[in-house]
């Protein structure tokens, strides 16, 4: 893609402050604090019921926080419908993958390109020269060149998981979420998944959800560990790792 890199701002990209999601007494996020600067990658990692994916549903709109606020550039987002979430330029890849099967590859990077996407049924008649231009260089970012014409639904996994993260970068949101890219993948997909990550620092702040520790290593990015909801450690992958608390908690090891 060609887009230049995120100007500077006097505001975080986002900021979680303080955010509770309780769920009749239980809290699937307690106190949640984080900050996400603009075309920075930060990977959140913890174990299964940690709060990671109801993270991302607060930050998209899809759950609602019981306390604390949400701000994207320094707008309070907390209260926005996810419709509108989205029109200020966060988009959220979900685990599995949501493409539209019966179009090709190309149509479908050319819906999420559209601004206006009302019109998709007859798209094709009137996708704009931008839209296409840029639905293509998303093609060449996700490797699915040799796959334009092919249908959605006859794509393999990995390349369907690709796919959709070539639609969330073709939205141009500035912040993407990408709730575990490398789920049902192998290990040579999930490098080549790591080097589309990768390639889109700069451009977008992007983060990403994975339960594969190699996958984290991989992309090399800020590193935070959640448990029982609130923030129990951050840092990079190597400081994790050496990390004796975190160990006890998610990778296996008792505490020294």
């Amino acid at each position: 893609m060609t887009l230049p890199d995120v100007a500077p701002t006097d505001h975080p990209l986002l900021r979680i402050e303080n955010v509770t999601v309780d769920f009749d007494g239980f809290k699937a996020l307690n106190d949640l604090d984080l900050t996400l600067e603009a075309g920075s990658l930060t990977v959140v990692i913890g174990p299964n019921g940690a709060g990671k994916s109801t993270m991302c549903d607060t930050v998209i709109g899809r759950v609602r926080a019981s306390e604390g606020r949400i701000l994207f550039r320094g707008e309070d987002i907390s209260k926005l419908s996810e419709h509108r979430i989205v029109e200020r330029g966060i988009c959220r890849k979900f685990q599995t993958p949501g493409v539209l099967i019966g179009l090709s590859v190309i149509d479908n990077l050319l819906i999420a390109a559209a601004k206006d996407r009302r019109w998709w049924a007859s798209f094709m008649l009137r996708a704009s020269g931008e839209n296409r231009r840029k639905a293509e260089e998303v093609l060449e970012l996700v490797g699915l060149q040799s796959r334009r014409d092919a249908l959605a639904g006859e794509l393999s996994h990995g390349e369907k998981q690709w796919l959709e993260i070539g639609m969330v970068v073709a939205t141009e949101a500035e912040l993407l979420l990408l709730d575990e890219p490398t789920a049902g993948m192998g290990a040579a997909e999930s490098t080549r998944t790591a080097e589309i990550v990768r390639g889109l620092i700069g451009r977008h702040a992007v983060l990403v959800i994975d339960h594969d520790i190699d996958f984290v290593e991989q992309l090399g990015g800020h590193v935070v560990v959640l448990h029982q909801g609130h923030l129990f450690k951050q840092g990079s992958m190597a400081q994790i790792r050496g990390d004796d608390e975190v160990a006890a908690i998610y990778l296996g090891r008792p505490k020294s």
